[in-house]
């Protein structure tokens, strides 16, 4: 009977699962802050058709919660908006440049979360070194689904891993992503945010709209969005036009997806070529795969979540490089550098010795045990059939 696979899919397609999702809610979430009234110098006797004014055009203010779930969504983050909007607007009063506030915001969001990506990186880590007893354990019950599934539990919980242990961190990063696409999309763009702030900003009272590519744009927003020449709180594309899926290429995209790449290949072990399991080659393929997904909603993101994105998964690569060195970065198209062969992390990753767990399921041994209790059952078996064959005789 074949060996029943693995799931180890199932992070990686969960994971393209939830960037999927994470892009339609931001094409199509509400404003975490609700537009207040549009300010006009008078009112008209009569009212006359006027063209939609941008989101840009109408006041920030705090949302309030609503039978759509989206108001309900966006007063749920409102929190975490006001404190992200305060902490650039103190660092661009700083430094008086918008993409360095955007970068000092990002390394302090990863600083604040060190220990809960140390702790995933770790039990990772731990995952990929018990695979061997995790496949002994699968060749040992292929037959009984239900004893497997309870020898792996009760496997995880002798050597103190956990399959799960990434989820806390990939909630936290959903968790600010929405926030943080909406300080840059709207706190960076709107002409009066004064109500999302202690800090007096010196808006300008009304603000002047202009035409850019048939659509109106707001032209005075109260934080000044560009820096290094780029407006950091619209989209940036260098081929194509900016504005819909596929419609464009930024070149912040292409950084963000070569980061990711690097980033994902250092999680992943060294290839084994004993290892023939279909998924582990499954889930490579899609670790080169879905770092490029940024390149499809490059033309509609604006150029400052890129910049979040690039420096926090620095920050990331830095924290991997710590713990469990290069992984499988290298080779690369053949390149193997000297600095990278048998290179040790400076804080290896160790399993813990195995702990003392209640009985009451399979009893799981050592792999060497297991492996020495099949070898003793086939030969049983065949002892038992030259048995009954001489019988008959």
């Amino acid at each position: 009977m074949p060996i029943r696979p693995s799931r180890s899919w199932l992070r990686p397609a969960a994971i393209a699962a939830l960037i999927v999702l994470l892009v339609l809610l931001v094409a199509a979430c509400a404003p975490l802050v609700t537009p207040g009234p549009s300010p006009s110098p008078g009112v008209s006797p009569t009212p006359t058709p006027t063209p939609t004014l941008p989101p840009a055009a109408k006041p920030l203010v705090p949302a309030t919660p609503g039978a759509n779930p989206l108001d309900l969504l966006a007063w749920a983050f409102t929190p975490i908006f006001w404190l992200l909007f305060n902490l650039l607007v103190i660092f661009d009063k700083l430094t008086g440049n918008i993409a360095i506030a955007i970068v000092l915001l990002t390394l302090v969001i990863r600083a604040v979360l060190i220990a809960p990506f140390r702790s995933q990186i770790v039990q990772q880590r731990r995952m990929q070194m018990v695979q061997p007893e995790l496949r002994e354990i699968q060749r040992r019950y292929k037959g009984d689904r239900m004893k497997m599934t309870a020898a792996q539990q009760q496997f995880y919980k002798e050597r103190g891993v956990s399959p799960t242990s990434g989820c806390l961190p990939l909630l936290l990063q959903f968790g600010l992503l929405i926030p943080m696409y909406t300080v840059i999309s709207q706190g960076l763009t709107n002409f009066n945010p004064q109500a999302m702030t202690p800090i007096d900003l010196g808006c300008d009272a009304t603000p002047v709209i202009a035409m850019v590519n048939g659509q109106p744009h707001v032209t005075n927003p109260c934080l000044d969005p560009i820096a290094f020449g780029i407006n950091w709180g619209v989209p940036e594309v260098f081929i194509g036009t900016a504005g819909a899926l596929f419609s464009g290429l930024s070149l912040l995209a292409i950084i963000s997806a070569f980061t990711q790449l690097v980033a994902s290949r250092m999680t992943l072990p060294p290839p084994d070529p004993n290892n023939t399991d279909p998924n582990v080659r499954l889930q490579r393929q899609m670790v080169v795969f879905l770092p490029f997904i940024s390149l499809v909603y490059g033309s509609i993101l604006p150029a400052g979540l890129f910049i979040y994105w690039i420096f926090g998964t620095l920050f990331q690569i830095v924290q991997q490089y710590l713990i469990v060195g290069w992984g499988s970065m290298f080779p690369l198209f053949g390149w193997y550098p000297g600095f990278a062969r048998d290179h040790r992390p400076r804080f290896p990753v160790a399993l813990p010795p195995p702990k003392a767990v209640e009985s009451g399921g399979p009893t799981i041994t050592s792999s060497v045990d297991r492996s020495a209790s099949a070898e003793q059952t086939i030969r049983s078996r065949k002892r038992g059939r030259q048995g009954r064959r001489g019988r008959r005789r």
